[in-house]
């Protein structure tokens, strides 16, 4: 497979272990393929919720035939129902972000215990967004796709490529992670209800059960509120304005662009990076 713009590197040679912590998405899968032959030594690590899409564990599947080394999936029985036990009851938010902590940031730091550690992160050259940097002294951020200059185009290439191409929930969501996600945006839940029915209604059941009659996954309304005819119009609408008015705007792009610009135009938070880099 042709790797673009890749130069001589020497991160095989670095003494310690060499790790990528994938996702389930677009950018994380890439940088697999693109370091598979680099860094023969090198590590795949999920970290399940045990909350993903189906789409998203059958990519990882796929991913894993194509690397021909396995995954190894952490949390194995301590997924998100566990946690919410543990705090009894109350679901995590933007403002207190206990599935990050629990889920993703220390079942890593637990599997790579004190040993060196490089880990590769899949940030592209053009992105200024950052990602969780371990404050562990033995971790060591590495930013391939931002040393090589790889753009979004250079990713779209290595999993066409690949014969992995895009994960399909792309066709509804620019994000991996829980189907519940918080930072999900109006149309990636709309999708959800769409496409799988069954966990709008688990998404419902937990703001139902959360004992607060004042907390839901969205700040502005219910997911039975959104639900509602009217209101699902209203924002099938809305959103499909968006996708027109961002294909004038910049004509060309791709239609994954043109679905990532709609929903960040909607101007809600910003996702986890840590769960779909």
């Amino acid at each position: 497979m042709t790797q673009p713009n890749q130069q001589p590197t020497d991160w095989a040679t670095r003494p310690g272990r060499h790790i990528v912590s994938l996702s389930g998405g677009k950018d994380s899968t890439a940088l697999a393929l693109y370091l598979r032959d680099t860094i023969p030594q090198l590590e795949y690590v999920f970290c399940d919720t045990h909350k993903e899409l189906p789409e998203t564990y059958d990519y990882l599947k796929r991913l894993e035939a194509y690397l021909q080394r396995p995954i190894v999936y952490l949390n194995p029985n301590r997924g998100f129902d566990h946690w919410l036990s543990l705090y009894n009851g109350m679901l995590p938010s933007a403002q207190v972000r206990w599935c990050t902590r629990k889920l993703k940031i220390e079942p890593f730091e637990a599997y790579v215990g004190h040993d060196p550690v490089w880990m590769y992160i899949g940030i592209r050259a053009e992105e200024e967004r950052k990602a969780y940097i371990s404050t562990k002294p033995n971790i060591t951020a590495v930013y391939p796709f931002k040393e090589h200059g790889l753009v979004l185009s250079d990713i779209e290439r290595l999993l066409a490529e690949s014969g992995l191409g895009l994960p399909d929930y792309y066709e509804w969501r620019t994000r991996s992670g829980c189907y519940f996600c918080f930072f999900q945006r109006t149309g990636e839940w709309i999708g959800l209800k769409e496409r799988h029915p069954e966990f709008y209604e688990q998404a419902k059941a937990y703001e139902r059960d959360n004992g607060s009659e004042n907390y839901h996954w969205r700040d502005t309304e219910s997911l039975s509120e959104l639900e509602q005819p009217e209101r699902m119009e209203q924002a099938r609408i809305a959103h499909q304005q968006r996708l027109e008015d961002e294909q004038r705007r910049r004509p060309g792009r791709t239609l994954i662009e043109l679905q990532a610009a709609a929903l960040d135009a909607e101007h809600d938070d910003v996702g986890c990076s840590i769960c779909h880099l």
